[in-house]
C-alpha cells in the first residue's frame, strides 16, 4: 500500500542539501516520491510499506547526518 510520510529533519540549509536527501531517499526500494525542504525542515516520503520500512529513512538520513523524526503531521 503506497502511504505518505512527513519526517522532521534538522540540518538542511540549502537546494544542494535538499537534493541530497532526495536523491539519497529516492535510491530505497519502495519510495515512490521525495519532497525536502530546507526552509520547513521537512521531507515528504511516498513510499510502498510492503517494500521499505520507516527506520529505513532514519538510517538513511543519519548516514547523510541529517536527524530526523516523525513530524507531528504523521502522528
Amino acid at each position: 500500500m503506497i502511504e505518505l510520510i512527513v519526517l522532521k529533519v534538522t540540518g538542511m540549509k540549502c537546494g544542494g542539501c535538499e537534493k541530497s536527501v532526495e536523491d539519497q531517499l529516492a535510491e530505497l526500494v519502495g519510495v515512490v516520491s521525495v519532497n525536502a525542504s530546507h526552509q520547513t525542515d521537512s521531507v515528504d516520503i511516498q513510499y510502498d510499506d510492503s517494500k521499505v520500512q520507516l527506520e529505513q529513512f532514519h538510517s538513511c538520513l543519519a548516514g547523510l547526518n541529517y536527524p530526523s523524526s516523525l513530524s507531528e503531521s504523521s502522528r
